[in-house]
């Protein structure tokens, strides 16, 4: 049994999970900037207010599993990636804190502080969300000795930027079908065209981001067109880009949903089979480059997780089904409300 390819695809699960789940409050919350009316803001931070803090489980296990089995990885992207993660921290705290805060004070400046602090807190991390992807994508600075030897600066390159822009649209054209199935009227109209203008753009950015991966990073293509995988994942993705708009507009707001997640998780597959074995791949030198098996924990811990993912992970998938189904249907503004 191959416990590191075993523990590469739980990461890359828990990844996509993340994305799917709070890619949609993000996509949100980003909206949240350009609500017409208090009453359409109280829409949108309580069509997400039961489950967003369930959707990030998956970022912080996530984050546990790859210390764990992964400890160099973890080592080597969190130290690189420090300021950016602090920005990200940042962002989330005041997203967070914006839900409990916004309605304390009968203040409408006191209101759009945190207006803007829940839309931007949503906003910054889908775009760093995709800038660190890109990088892993392209390559980070790595040395002999799997030390990180770049900059924030160096981490703001184009081909990062194009990846950060793509995961912004991406994660703002689902955001605004899960408003769509959570609410009624003008909002759901507006939110109508918000998922179309957006599901056009992200189509020209991955065409654009594609062809920019071919020149940045052409180890990515060395042998994964030869991998079964790939056309699966491919296939899967096609079929999900073209069915979005189909399904929206037909009206069945669930189905593109779900053809909008399946694409999320059809590209993080894709990134995997196209990275591995390589996590962190350098961009010094292709030798330098972190992967499932040398940067993994020993035999015994990988097992020891493996025990303890087979019993947690199903738990942290029945709780978010759980939890959806239990706040599904149209939002309602009550006295209760955000």
């Amino acid at each position: 049994m191959d416990l590191n390819l075993i523990w590469f695809g739980l990461i890359a699960v828990l990844l996509t999970g993340y994305a799917i789940l709070d890619g949609f409050d993000f996509g949100v919350g980003i909206l949240h900037l350009f609500a017409r009316t208090d009453e359409e803001r109280r829409v949108h931070m309580n069509a997400i207010g039961p489950v967003w803090d369930g959707n990030e489980v998956w970022l912080l296990t996530g984050g546990g599993a790859l210390f764990a089995a992964f400890p160099a990885v973890y080592a080597t992207v969190f130290s690189g990636f420090y300021i950016a993660l602090m920005l990200l921290l940042v962002a989330l705290i005041f997203r967070a804190v914006s839900f409990e805060f916004r309605g304390k004070v009968e203040s409408a400046s006191w209101r759009r502080a945190w207006d803007w602090a829940f839309g931007l807190g949503s906003l910054l991390p889908a775009l760093l969300f995709g800038v660190a992807l890109g990088n892993i994508l392209r390559g980070i600075p790595i040395d002999a000795n799997g030390n990180f030897t770049g900059t924030f600066l160096g981490l703001l390159n184009p081909y990062a930027l194009l990846i950060g822009i793509l995961s912004l649209t991406l994660f703002t054209m689902h955001g605004a079908i899960y408003l769509m199935m959570k609410t009624d009227g003008g909002l759901r109209e507006r939110a109508h065209k918000w998922a179309t203008g957006a599901w056009m753009a992200f189509v020209l950015l991955y065409i654009a981001a594609t062809l920019s991966s071919m020149i940045v990073s052409p180890f990515l293509f060395g042998g994964m067109m030869a991998h079964p995988l790939f056309y699966v994942f491919f296939l899967i993705l096609l079929a999900a880009v073209i069915l979005i708009p189909v399904f929206i507009a037909a009206g069945k707001y669930f189905r593109a949903f779900l053809a909008s997640s399946t694409m999320i998780a059809a590209m993080m597959g894709l990134m995997a089979v196209s990275l591995f074995p390589r996590m962190v791949p350098s961009s010094i030198n292709l030798e330098y480059s972190l992967t499932a098996y040398n940067a993994s924990s020993s035999e015994i811990t990988l097992q020891t997780m493996l025990v303890i993912a087979l019993i947690g992970m199903p738990l942290v998938i029945a709780y978010s089904i759980f939890i959806h189904r239990v706040f599904r249907g149209k939002v309602e503004i009550t006295k209760e409300s955000y």
